[in-house]
């Protein structure tokens, strides 16, 4: 198809008697005031927020080498001040800082528990309102020195000590037998060793000293007092001896019949003794009757 000059001259003048449209681009009106309102509130957010995150870090005393009273050490975390733990504690070691104390304080009671590779429990530390109990295998108190004080295990407790002292008013009370080499009272006090239902047993390997530098010996029982020496003998050394409560033979009709005041003391095979009135010569063989 081919176009005349006028036709084109026309056609040019047509489009250009019309206006052109132009589109508008972004956002008018509400929509522009909200996203300001928008962007306006999360400036201020912005500024609080960080506010905040100044303030925290002030008042908790965050620095480089920890937050607060904890510092990051080395060795491993230093608490300085006082410390609460809300949830179990678990730790290699805990030690207080040169000089000062190590205090463990609980409202209710601190346990340490011993655990072995199996997650069981070996020993237990147990420290409440009742008192303190411990778990394990074996105890041992020792002295700063390395001496052992005190020990105790499934066989046997050993004291250490130079010396154990009770200063009960009842004593000591020990349901099975008790070894030891020297059993002393205090200075002015009284040395008691009862049995009160069943027999006391002294023995020693090599000999058995009693001794009373200020005061008595008392041995008193329900039953019979045996002294018996196998290899030896007894000695009874003293400036008076004296024999309390002894059996008085009665003589027989042949005898004296005069009141006596002097008796002598006799002994029958079977070691009794007993009393008898003395005469001018023996009186035991017509007392013996004591011996039957």
């Amino acid at each position: 198809m081919y176009m005349t000059q006028e036709q084109c001259t026309h056609r040019n003048n047509v489009q250009s008697s019309e206006k052109p449209h132009v589109y508008k681009v972004g956002i008018y009106g509400w929509r522009k005031r909200c996203l300001y309102f928008f962007v306006l509130l999360l400036m201020i957010l912005i500024l609080v927020n960080l506010a905040l995150t100044i303030w925290i870090l002030k008042v908790m005393n965050f620095t480089i080498d920890g937050m607060g009273n904890l510092r990051i050490t080395e060795k491993g975390l230093k608490l300085e001040g006082d410390s609460e733990f809300l949830q179990p504690l678990y730790a290699k070691e805990i030690q207080s800082r040169p000089g000062s104390p190590l205090l463990l304080q609980s409202s209710k009671n601190v346990s340490i528990n011993i655990l072995n590779g199996k997650n069981q429990l070996v020993t237990q530390l147990i420290a409440g309102s009742s008192g303190v109990r411990a778990r394990g295998k074996m105890l041992e108190v020792k002295s700063s020195t390395g001496k052992l004080l005190f020990s105790a295990d499934d066989q046997e407790v050993v004291v250490g000590a130079e010396r154990l002292r009770v200063t009960g008013a009842e004593g000591a009370v020990f349901s099975n037998s008790v070894e030891t080499p020297h059993v002393r009272a205090e200075p002015f006090k009284e040395l008691r060793l009862e049995s009160p239902t069943r027999s006391l047993y002294m023995e020693a390997p090599k000999g058995i000293q009693i001794l009373a530098e200020a005061g008595d010996i008392q041995a008193t029982c329900r039953s019979d007092l045996r002294l018996e020496s196998k290899d030896g003998e007894i000695n009874l050394d003293a400036r008076r001896i004296r024999l309390l409560r002894l059996p008085e033979g009665k003589a027989s009709p042949s005898g004296t019949t005069s009141r006596q005041t002097v008796y002598e003391v006799c002994v029958c095979p079977n070691g009794k003794l007993f009393l008898s009135q003395a005469g001018k010569g023996s009186t035991c063989q017509i007392s013996n009757n004591v011996c039957l």
